[in-house]
């Protein structure tokens, strides 16, 4: 395949760097195409994107002491073992004498809040002795896939009302994230049947919502020996984006503006300069104990991403897989949010082919609305990349280890 127009642009962009794609002759192109077709951008909206560049953020995190990892690390503190020092890892992939994990995502506009909130959500039914410590053969079980779809289901039900972008409207990101407020949150959880439709809560915060109370993607991820390690993702949401062409330039607009909402009372409505939702959100773990890598990963696939970071991450935690079996097992969806996947609030419970009958039995017992995904639409589940790192009790050497996911066609490999 030739793509010459796409070959000039690149031109463009190796002469005159960034000013070569938001000024002048691409520029023009892009916004044509766009008025063309009834859009509303033109050149100073570019140009105001230009001088006001990339926004560096504070990510954010919760710390995470539940199934087990708070209490091996009383435990291990309690421990006359001199050999197992403090701040070292378990080479089994269950974080077995970790002080917890702290797991860090992208803030609002972004969807990492979800992935935050629904792990606060389990850990505070945890707390309350709703659900169990799990143990490795709990995992995918009917019980342990209940908690998560429902933590899931409430966290989505805030997000998708407070995710914004913070610059415009104010997010009240800490008040989502505090303990406090997910404890509120995993009281409406019942480990006998699914809740109906969830609400949004309102979050601790001297912010009033003025509302009214009512695939195309790539990640990957590095990491070097000395335990330093980048988390990346890009995307142009669904799948060639707008796919939009603007003349003689040879690629497509992205379509993030799908996000948006046109409720005039919502705080993510549709406005000029403003950021929407936005569903790409690379992720991160380090040690509560010491603040070394604990393992770096991504889940692609639109709303799915926060629902694989969960899920993964307790692969590896509860049912102690590593990397590579966390990202093999099966999933579970919902709100799939995906132009040709139904809102992000729709609950149904996608479920893949894989997963033991049982169970998916079990889950429509519950009250669950079950829909098993098979063939070539399992895409629906995402696809992820993890290294992880830990360090070997007894030799005292770090073991790096890494998974990229069948579901697509990535690799892991060592430099």
């Amino acid at each position: 395949m030739k793509n010459p127009t796409l070959s000039q642009t690149f031109r463009t962009l190796a002469k005159e760097g960034k000013k070569g794609f938001y000024t002048g002759r691409i520029a023009e192109e892009l916004v044509k195409v766009v008025r063309d077709l009834g859009g509303h951008l033109c050149l100073d909206d570019l140009k105001h994107h230009l001088e006001t560049g990339s926004e560096d953020v504070e990510p954010i995190s919760l710390k995470f002491v539940g199934q087990g990892l708070g209490l091996l690390s009383k435990l291990r503190k309690r421990s006359s073992d001199g050999e197992i020092k403090n701040g070292s890892r378990s080479s089994n992939g269950t974080a077995g004498n970790e002080r917890g994990l702290e797991v860090w995502e992208h803030p609002p506009n972004g969807q990492g809040i979800v992935a935050l909130m629904a792990l606060g959500i389990l850990q505070e039914l945890e707390r309350k002795g709703t659900i169990p410590r799990w143990k490795p053969e709990d995992f995918n079980t009917a019980p342990y896939l209940h908690a998560i779809i429902e933590s899931l289901r409430l966290a989505f039900s805030d997000a998708s009302w407070y995710v914004t972008d913070p610059n415009v409207v104010k997010v009240p990101t800490r008040g989502l994230i505090s303990s406090e407020y997910l404890s509120s949150r995993a009281d409406l959880f019942s480990p006998e049947k699914a809740m109906g439709p969830a609400e949004h809560g309102t979050p601790p915060s001297p912010f009033v919502s003025p509302a009214l109370q009512s695939s195309d993607t790539v990640y990957f991820s590095v990491a070097d020996g000395q335990g330093n390690a980048c988390s990346f993702i890009n995307s142009n949401y669904g799948g060639f984006g707008t796919s939009i062409i603007p003349r003689g330039c040879g690629f497509t607009l992205q379509n993030r503006g799908a996000n948006f909402s046109l409720d005039a009372g919502h705080p993510n409505v549709l406005a000029p300069r403003k950021r929407p939702y936005h569903t790409i959100i690379p992720g991160l773990v380090t040690n509560s104990s010491d603040g070394s890598l604990h393992s770096v990963f991504g889940v692609m696939g639109g709303f799915m991403q926060p629902q694989g970071h969960v899920q993964v991450l307790l692969g590896q935690v509860v049912g102690g897989l590593d990397p590579q079996a966390a990202l093999d097992a099966p999933r579970v969806c919902i709100g799939a949010g995906m132009p040709d996947n139904g809102g992000v609030l729709d609950w149904t419970v996608n479920v893949e082919d894989g997963m033991d009958s049982d169970v998916v039995e079990s889950l429509r017992e519950l009250g669950h609305d079950v829909k098993v995904v098979r063939g070539m639409r399992r895409g629906l589940f995402g696809r992820g990349q993890i290294i992880r790192y830990v360090v070997d009790e007894i030799e005292g050497t770090g073991i790096w280890s890494a998974g990229s996911d069948m579901r697509g066609d990535g690799a892991a490999y060592p430099l």
